[in-house]
């Protein structure tokens, strides 16, 4: 516990001394107690004038920096969620650049023979010094040599004691976290052990790189039919929980556009394929790259966008995608009642919403749009500006579509460094039609129905039980037992809208059923 309250102090220190305190007070406005806790605990006999000058993202994203490891990590998760933190400071810590001092290769050599073993070891040869050092790992080049091959290959190694470090670190913040929300009450609403726990969680998985490994694997399936985009091979043997090796990229940072022009890779071409490419991966596949910065996509000679860093990945489920689908073309379109319908459809927002009024609400985000020239228009905008509007109608926002909204907003940034002309409504409409007419094809529909109805077999006997638990819920709302602003409501509100899905889904079913019987048996 000693250990923890000291940590804390170091923590808050470091946060009043570099004025990023200030930071949070823009997000939360704190009693006056607190404000003279971080005074005292930051008092300095000089003071540094260019702190000042900062902006309070600003000064959080020196100070997160300048703590290491685990901050860093919580500035890039907050980066993710401007609902909590708001836009301006999401959009500073989205510039956090995640670099540390490198440990040393013979470190690196130990933990590689350590972790495979002598034999899968002895096949690695020539291992560099480190190229690239972040928080949570570096990566090395090395080659493989196998059965007289020869493969190069990139070595990314978790750095040594770094989950024991960086547990220690989140057991003092979450330390702190309930010290806050215990004293001031209104702190409850920032959610601050929530999201401890989750960045606790999601950092615990990004540093086992078995998953990272199989996140990049599960891309190379999807995409290795997709021309222009190449996903670099997982050589599983030289894989373990702290180490990922995968082909070494032959190829030059997508940043360097006067270089990809000197190669005669066909800039604009480059702009088009990336949209185009994200796209395919969210609405088809549901699974995409969500840290899709300059820095994690190189291209070959040959014009091929090649991305690294599979550490932080989306999935939308088949629903989400299709409403996804169809909220962007319907904006494309400007019909913004079929926009308004299919937010209906999807449960995202309260049916006590007039249609009417949720459509204006869609034309007041779109039609200023469509004003605007090519080179200002953002689908990922849009769909910021379309979540500030839905919370307004109490809808929920669902996270991995935030986080996939925060990619597009990355994603098109990049083609935009490559072409500033490139016109994100035309690049996206045939990916985003050619996907719709897919899943609307009378032969797929089928299958889908029968799919459905298979599961609805399996699940028959759960129906009464079911039926009975989305009643009491739904009664629960109706009574107005739950204040409406509470995670408690929330939570229940999703409980129901699941419950009414997987009732109508089963009721369809046995209704597809009985039609398919009585078709074959009449």
């Amino acid at each position: 516990m000693i250990k923890k309250l000291f940590m804390l102090f170091k923590i808050g220190r470091k946060l009043s001394t570099s004025g990023a305190i200030s930071s949070i007070y823009e997000i939360y406005k704190p009693p006056i107690i607190m404000k003279i806790f971080f005074s005292i605990i930051g008092f300095k006999f000089i003071e540094e004038k260019k702190i000042n000058d900062l902006s309070a993202g600003k000064k959080l994203c020196s100070a997160l920096q300048e703590m290491g490891t685990t901050f860093i990590k919580l500035g890039q998760f907050l980066a993710t969620r401007p609902d909590i933190i708001g836009e301006n400071i999401s959009r500073d810590l989205e510039k956090l650049q995640d670099k540390l001092p490198a440990f040393d290769t013979s470190q690196a050599k130990n933990i590689l023979r350590d972790e495979l073993g002598d034999e899968n070891f002895e096949e690695i040869k020539n291992i560099s010094e480190p190229v690239a050092a972040a928080s949570i790992a570096q990566v090395h080049f090395a080659e493989i040599h196998k059965n007289s091959e020869r493969k190069e290959v990139a070595i990314k190694i978790l750095r040594p004691d770094i989950e024991k470090l960086f547990n220690e670190e989140l057991d003092a913040l979450m330390l702190l976290a309930y010290i806050i929300q215990g004293l001031i009450k209104k702190t409850k609403r920032l959610k601050l052990v929530e999201i401890i726990q989750l960045l606790r969680e999601i950092t615990n998985i990004e540093m086992d790189l078995r998953f990272e490994a199989a996140a990049a694997n599960e891309l190379y399936e999807n995409t290795k039919n997709d021309i222009g985009f190449e996903v670099p091979k997982i050589y599983w043997n030289q894989t373990s929980k702290k180490i990922l090796c995968l082909d070494r990229i032959n190829g030059f940072p997508i940043r360097e556009v006067d270089k990809l022009k000197s190669l005669n890779v066909d800039t604009k071409k480059l702009a088009k394929n990336i949209i185009q490419h994200f796209l395919k991966h969210a609405v088809r596949d549901g699974f995409f790259h969500a840290d899709m910065h300059q820095g994690n996509l190189f291209v070959s000679e040959d014009g091929k966008i090649i991305p690294v860093d599979f550490g932080i990945m989306g999935r939308l489920d088949r629903n989400n995608r299709k409403y996804l689908a169809e909220i962007l073309y319907g904006f494309i379109k400007r019909d913004y009642k079929k926009v308004a319908e299919i937010h209906f459809l999807a449960g995202l927002v309260p049916k006590e919403v007039s249609k009417d009024d949720f459509a204006q609400a869609l034309r007041s985000i779109g039609e200023p749009i469509f004003g605007q020239t090519a080179k200002n228009i953002s689908g990922g905008k849009l769909l910021g500006q379309l979540f500030e509007i839905t919370e307004k109608f109490n809808m929920q926002t669902q996270i991995q579509l935030l986080l996939l909204q925060k990619t597009m907003v990355v994603v098109e940034g990049v083609a935009r460094k490559l072409d500033p002309e490139t016109n994100i409504w035309d690049t996206s409409k045939p990916i985003l039609e050619n996907w719709l007419q897919e899943v609307k094809d009378p032969i797929n529909k089928t299958t889908e129905i029968f799919n459905e109805a298979s599961e609805v077999i399996k699940r028959l006997p759960e129906l009464p039980k079911i039926m009975d638990k989305a009643n009491d819920v739904m009664t629960l709302i109706a009574d107005g037992k739950f204040n409406p602003n509470t995670l408690a409501y929330n939570s229940l509100r999703e409980e129901k809208l699941k419950l009414e899905l997987i009732r109508n889904k089963m009721l369809g079913g046995v209704l597809v059923l009985v039609i398919f019987v009585l078709l074959v048996f009449k």
